[in-house]
């Protein structure tokens, strides 16, 4: 990491254990011609595996002397550079069957993961070094403490598999954190039977505004007890003991015109 200071402001920590990077190329598993994209690509741990593997690399990078590094190392007909923030990036301008993987900065994990959710049928695959809490949130089964809004709205766009554990030790600088590993696989577009998903979004963000109140006070002007009745589901219960599937019941019987 000779010649630059990682930025708090980027959320940079450089990944430098040569078993954790040989294992999440080999996780990925590239094609020579696939798509790959890689998120945060800092001095390059990932990029340099990846593009012995690959014909062609695409980048997404904020930090300009990053982006000269990588210049400079790099010619284009192997490396595309997308210079800026990668909540802001379309990534459906690369094409589509992208296959994205990354270090994602743990500073805005959780809303790039949200933004990226919105490419899911632009997408093949995602590997992703997060937060192990993050993990942990993610791929959380209902009842417990981890589950929550993003357990959701993830779980109901993607089959998630927590695939390896990153000590801090991995890392220069170490993060005061675990990190972990997950692969996103976006599920196929006939089992996101969310009839409205702007809908079904917006009543998840809702029931989970306030963890420790019960879907009757969260949902309060979206669904009645009535509702709740004719759903079968019991409006004392708090938003994290409810399955993904009731959610999109609740999401399906607000959207239907019978409920209006």
């Amino acid at each position: 990491m000779k010649g630059h200071i990682a930025r708090k402001r980027f959320g940079q920590n450089f990944l430098v254990a040569p078993g954790i990077i040989g294992a999440i190329v080999s996780a990925l598993n590239p094609a020579r011609t696939d798509t790959v994209v890689e998120i945060g690509p800092g001095l390059g741990a990932l990029t340099e595996p990846l593009l012995e593997r690959l014909d062609h690399l695409h980048v997404v990078e904020i930090d300009r002397d990053l982006i000269a590094r990588l210049q400079q190392r790099h010619a284009p007909q192997h490396l595309s550079i997308h210079a800026g923030d990668a909540l802001g990036f379309d990534f459906a301008s690369i094409g589509s069957d992208l296959r994205l993987i990354g270090n994602l900065p743990y500073n805005i994990s959780t809303p790039l993961l949200f933004h990226l959710a919105s490419y899911g049928q632009q997408v093949r695959d995602m590997h992703f070094m997060l937060q192990k809490e993050v993990v942990e949130r993610m791929v959380a089964e209902p009842g417990c403490a981890d589950y929550g809004r993003l357990s959701v709205m993830l779980q109901y766009r993607f089959w998630l598999e927590w695939l390896i554990d990153v000590p801090p030790d991995s890392f220069d600088p170490p993060p005061k954190v675990d990190s972990a590993v997950v692969r996103l696989i976006p599920k196929a577009p006939d089992l996101l039977t969310a009839r409205d998903a702007g809908r079904f979004a917006h009543i998840v963000q809702s029931a989970f505004a306030q963890r420790r109140k019960m879907l009757r006070n969260n949902l309060k002007g979206i669904l009645d007890d009535a509702g709740f009745a004719a759903l079968g589901i019991a409006p004392t219960l708090r938003p994290e003991d409810l399955p993904l599937e009731d959610y999109v019941r609740i999401a399906n019987y607000c959207s239907a015109p019978a409920s209006r």
